[in-house]
C-alpha cells in the first residue's frame, strides 16, 4: 500500500503562504518551493518503503514503555524489529496533536529521500495509515549526543576529547553535505544535541529534517524568510529577531553545539548561577581572552586534552557563534579547520605557526582580532 501520494494534492501551509519561495535557479526567474517539491512528488518516487500501522506495532510491541527510547515535542520514538526482515529499527511516531504536523511529515520523507550522506540519518520507510504518521529510521545504538554529554550519569564514562571532536567533525560534514552538494541545498533550521544521533563507533549522523528548508542558491548571505522555528538557545540571532534563515544561521546552531562538546554545559541550564545560565552569553568574554580557554573546558575531561586542540575548537565555535552573520565562517571552512584537530592529525605536536604556512585558517588569531573593541 501506497499512502504518500494522497497527502500530497491536498497540502497547504497557511501560516506560510505569503512567505518568499526559498529556490531560485541561477539562470531561471522560477523558484521552487517545498510545497512544489512536495505536490511533485509521485509516490513512485518515494525510495522509502511503505509500513502499515500494523507491522510497526508488531516491531514495537505495541508500542511498549519497555520499548521507548525517546521522546519530545514531535512524539516518541521506540525500537523496534521488522517482522520480515528481522532488521532493528527506530520508530518515531508523530504526536497527532503534537508541534509537528502533516508539513513537517512530508517535508522529512521527501528530504531524507533525496539527500544521502554517511552524516545524515537513513530513512527506511514509512506509515500514513489512515491519521497515524510515523517515520523509520536506522537504528542507532549509542543514542543521541544529549545521551552522553549533557545527561551524563554518574556511573556513565564522559566523553573524551577524541571523541568529542569525532561527533563534531561527523556533524560539520553532515551540514557541509546540505549546504554545499546537496541540489537543491538545505538549511537544517534545527540543529542541537539531542538531534545529532551517533552509531557504535561514534560517527555523528543528523536527523529531524522536518524544519529544514531549500535554500538561496550561490550566496549564503541571501536569507528565506519563515517562521521562527527551531529550539531556543540554538537558533541564531538575526533569525531569532527578523525570520531571516540563511546557511549561517545552521552555522551558528553548529557553534553552539561545539561549545557544548568543549564545555559538556547545556546551552540554557537554569540551575547554574545566573550569570552562567546561558552558555553563549558566559563565554563570549571569555573568548576574548585566550589566556582563559582553559575555564571553559569540561572538567569531566580532567584535564586530558591537547591544550592547543581546545584553543583551536574554541576559536572556531567563536566565530561560529558572531552576533555578524556574515562573518562567521562557512561550514566547509569548518570541517576543514576541525579536520586539524582529529586523532589522525599531528596538530597536537604542530606548531602554531606552522598551521598557518600549510594553509590552516588561523581561526585563533581571527578570533582576537574580530573580538576587539573598535
Amino acid at each position: 500500500m501506497s499512502c504518500f501520494s494522497c497527502f500530497s494534492s491536498k497540502y497547504t501551509d497557511n501560516d506560510e503562504s505569503s512567505m518568499p519561495a526559498p529556490y531560485r535557479q541561477p539562470s531561471s526567474p522560477k523558484r521552487t518551493t517545498e510545497e512544489e517539491v512536495v505536490a511533485k512528488a509521485p509516490s513512485n518516487n518515494i525510495e522509502a518503503e511503505t509500513f502499515t500501522f500494523r507491522e510497526l506495532a508488531t516491531a514495537t510491541k505495541n508500542f511498549r514503555q519497555e520499548c521507548l527510547i525517546g521522546e519530545g515535542g514531535f512524539g516518541r520514538v521506540y525500537k523496534g524489529k521488522l517482522e520480515k526482515t528481522g532488521q532493528i529499527v527506530a520508530v518515531k511516531q508523530l504526536d497527532r496533536n503534537g508541534l509537528q504536523g502533516q508539513r513537517e511529515f512530508l517535508v522529512e520523507v521527501l528530504m531524507l529521500n533525496l539527500l544521502h550522506h554517511s552524516n545524515l540519518v537513513n530513512l527506511i520507510g514509512y506509515c500514513a495509515d489512515g491519521d497515524q504518521r510515523l517515520l523509520v529510521y536506522e537504528y542507532m545504538p549509542l543514542g543521541s549526543l544529549e545521551d552522553h554529554l549533557l545527561d551524563v550519569e554518574p556511573e556513565q564514562k564522559p566523553l573524551d576529547w577524541n571523541s568529542r571532536i569525532k561527533i563534531a567533525l561527523g556533524a560539520a560534514k553532515g551540514l557541509e553535505y546540505l549546504h554545499d552538494k546537496a541540489d537543491p541545498p538545505v538549511i537544517y533550521r534545527d540543529l542541537k544535541s539531542s538531534n545529532i544521533l551517533l552509531d557504535r563507533d561514534f560517527d555523528a549522523k543528523l536527523s529531524d529534517f522536518g524544519l529544514a528548508k531549500l535554500s538561496p542558491v550561490g550566496d549564503s548571505t541571501l536569507h528565506v524568510s519563515s517562521r521562527v522555528m527551531g529550539t531556543y538557545g540554538y537558533c541564531a540571532p538575526e533569525y531569532q529577531r527578523t525570520g531571516h534563515l540563511t546557511v549561517k544561521s545552521d552555522v551558528y546552531s553548529f557553534g553552539v553545539v561545539l561549545l557544548e562538546l568543549i564545555t559538556g554545559r547545556r546551552v540554557i541550564d537554569t540551575m547554574r548561577p545566573s550569570h552562567e545560565q546561558n552558555l553563549v552569553t558566559w563565554a563570549q568574554p571569555i573568548f576574548r581572552d585566550p589566556t582563559r580557554f582553559s575555564q571553559l573546558a569540561d572538567p569531566l575531561l580532567q584535564g586530558e586534552y591537547p591544550k592547543k586542540s581546545l584553543n583551536q575548537a574554541i576559536a572556531v565555535a567563536a566565530m561560529c557563534l558572531h552576533e555578524e552573520p556574515t562573518v562567521r565562517p562557512l561550514i566547509s571552512d569548518v570541517v576543514t579547520a576541525l579536520s586539524f584537530l582529529g586523532p589522525s592529525s599531528n596538530f597536537p605536536n604542530t606548531d602554531h605557526n606552522d598551521l598557518q604556512q600549510n594553509g590552516s585558517p588561523n581561526y585563533v588569531d581571527a578570533v582576537q582580532w574580530d573580538s576587539s573593541p573598535r
